[in-house]
């Protein structure tokens, strides 16, 4: 029987949007419909069997080539680093990542010395220095909201979709840093010696995307 591709998958969101898509491209998923305590799953239509895993274990499984395939956030990308291929934009989960400040503060109009709170702290880090600013990044691992509320940051660096949660907590965003969406990635030896079943998983992706 032929080998299928293993494809680490983000469990949540992007896993329920993922399937969806495949479905518009006529991919049988029942497979995942009752999932029970079991991480993998065989999803013969699609040529893959599914490893359900969290955002930067995806990355680190496809760049060890345990797994093939991955699909996972463009910020756990950034953040986590990129020995792969990244081969097509999968349009869901849209956000961005953006620069937030207690409203009324002015950041960029100080001298002083500038502290940012964020979960992604090379994203932050990377977009200051390209700015030419000079920050000190604080990493947190919970609600990054918390910091500027607790004076322990003067801004933040995260992942905005609605702005709701920044308006609850008295923060608005200033700048834009990046756009943020699901991307598909391969591993670098699975694109040389897996070429064909590899393109056939995206040719029923982009089937997908242009079905929706």
């Amino acid at each position: 029987m032929k080998r299928l591709l293993r494809l680490a998958l983000t469990k949540g969101r992007l896993e329920t949007k993922l399937l969806g898509l495949l479905r518009r491209a006529g991919v049988d998923t029942a497979p995942l419909g009752d999932k029970g305590r079991r991480l993998i799953h065989p999803l013969p239509d699609a040529g893959v069997e599914v490893v359900l895993a969290k955002a930067p274990d995806v990355i680190t499984y496809v760049e060890h080539g345990v797994c093939d395939l991955g699909v996972v956030g463009k910020d756990t990308i950034l953040e986590c680093g990129q020995s792969f291929y990244e081969v097509l934009d999968l349009r869901f989960g849209a956000c961005r990542f953006a620069l937030a400040v207690r409203e009324g503060e002015d950041f960029f109009g100080t001298y002083r010395h500038r502290r940012v709170a964020s979960k992604y702290p090379n994203v932050a880090g990377d977009w200051f220095a390209a700015q030419g600013l000079d920050v000190e990044i604080i990493r947190i691992e919970g609600s990054v909201e918390l910091a500027p509320l607790l004076g322990l940051a003067d801004a933040i660096v995260d992942i905005v979709e609605t702005g709701a949660t920044l308006r609850a907590n008295g923060l608005v965003p200033v700048a834009d840093i990046c756009p943020v969406s699901a991307r598909l990635i391969v591993n670098l030896a699975a694109m040389k010696m897996k070429r064909a079943p590899v393109q056939a998983f995206v040719a029923l992706c982009r089937a997908g995307l242009e079905g929706d």
